[in-house]
């Protein structure tokens, strides 16, 4: 195979990484998409530029011979039925993140994966991102001791427009939001200590978000628009306030991973900015990225040596490219599993494992903050 030929399913909100693979005349290029809007099917049509296969039914994709791969860049809980449907019909598939809303749904994934001989890859941006490989590299280099300690907030500034206007804000489609923007953080914490989490207390609530307001009722029709702090006036418009909304806004977790190494999440969907912050304390020191201005910090302590003396500042270097640069890097990975078998910064083991935390975590939270041991074990028996 000298191109791969990629079916896309789903145009909307991660469509837009697709547009990274469709190079006509390079290594891979996009030649279909399923989506149920006619809309977003064509402003997709008129973004590649060059004829492509349109269809609203994702399996049309799956009979056609000029697809060797599958984006599955659809809602989430449509992720495992698109994957394994994908990897039984003889595709490769890149699967957005979470993997899918339950770990059992994980479990049939790698089991369809591990049955079809094809490549799997799972959209973990963030491992691509300058930052965290730079975090990444000053802990394995040893430069804050044996690793502690883990403490990560984020503050998620737009989590109503993105998550309370829409089909997120429902149990149903998500779980929870551990799993939708969690999952990221998640599983940053396990990539970079390089151990999984065993065991999760989480608190959480509803605290913001949702209400009374009518199930379908939307901002543009809201007779409150004009003095409402969550109103939006297109794309996604159910109200923020509205009756169904039942997943939680703000999320606190304890975590104990591999080899006693403490870990602490904090999510919250109603600050004023957003910000991810991550703080790993080592025996020597410990590192702190700034991401608002780019930055890694990392502070040393006594330590009888001359490491003690000074400490460092690093300062990103701008990237091209969407999300700081790791889209098109993501993207290029997929292509270059498939072509040459080069092994990508993530794994299908690690997309199950951030869901069984957020599953594990919210269980925690809607059971009084109890304790919820996480096994590496697949849940899914086989025949």
């Amino acid at each position: 195979m000298k191109k791969v030929r990629i079916g896309v399913i789903g145009a909307g909100l991660r469509g837009g990484l697709s547009l990274y693979w469709h190079k006509p005349e390079g290594e891979s290029e996009i030649v279909a998409l399923a989506d149920i809007s006619e809309e977003r099917q064509q402003k997709y049509q008129e973004k590649i530029g060059t004829p492509i296969f349109l269809t609203k039914d994702y399996k049309d994709l799956l009979v056609r011979d000029d697809i060797d791969a599958i984006a599955v860049l659809s809602p989430d809980y449509l992720h495992e039925e698109h994957v394994i449907a994908a990897l039984e019909a003889g595709k490769h598939v890149y699967s957005e993140k979470p993997l899918a809303i339950t770990v059992e749904g994980c479990d049939r994934i790698i089991d369809a994966w591990e049955k079809s001989g094809k490549h799997l890859m799972v959209g973990f941006n963030m491992r691509y991102m300058s930052m965290y490989q730079t975090m990444k590299g000053l802990i394995d280099s040893g430069a804050i001791g044996d690793l502690k300690a883990v403490w990560v907030r984020h503050f998620v500034g737009f989590g109503g427009y993105f998550y309370y206007h829409d089909w997120h804000a429902l149990r149903k489609n998500t779980t929870s939001l551990l799993l939708q923007k969690g999952s990221h953080d998640l599983d940053v914490i396990h990539w970079i200590t390089g151990r999984y989490t065993t065991k999760v207390s989480a608190f959480g609530g509803l605290d913001y978000f949702g209400g009374d307001m009518p199930n379908d009722l939307t901002c543009p029709e809201c007779s409150l628009k004009n003095e409402c702090p969550e109103y939006v006036p297109h794309t996604f418009t159910e109200c923020a306030f509205r009756k169904e909304v039942d997943v939680e806004d703000n999320n606190m977790l304890i975590m104990e991973l591999e080899g006693g190494v403490k870990a602490s999440y904090l999510q919250c969907h109603f600050t004023p900015d957003y910000e991810r912050n991550y703080t790993f304390i080592g025996t020597k020191g410990r590192i702190e990225n700034d991401d608002v201005n780019d930055k890694v910090y990392l502070k040393t302590r006594k330590t009888g040596t001359w490491n003690e003396y000074s400490d460092v500042t690093y300062d990103m270097k701008p990237e091209d490219g969407t999300h700081g640069g790791s889209d098109p890097k993501i993207a290029q990975d997929f292509i270059e599993l498939i072509l040459r078998g080069k092994q990508p910064l993530t794994t299908p083991f690690a997309g199950r494992m951030s869901v069984a935390v957020g599953c594990a975590a919210t269980e925690s939270i809607r059971s009084g903050g109890v304790p919820i041991t996480i096994s590496q074990q697949s849940s899914f028996i086989k025949n």
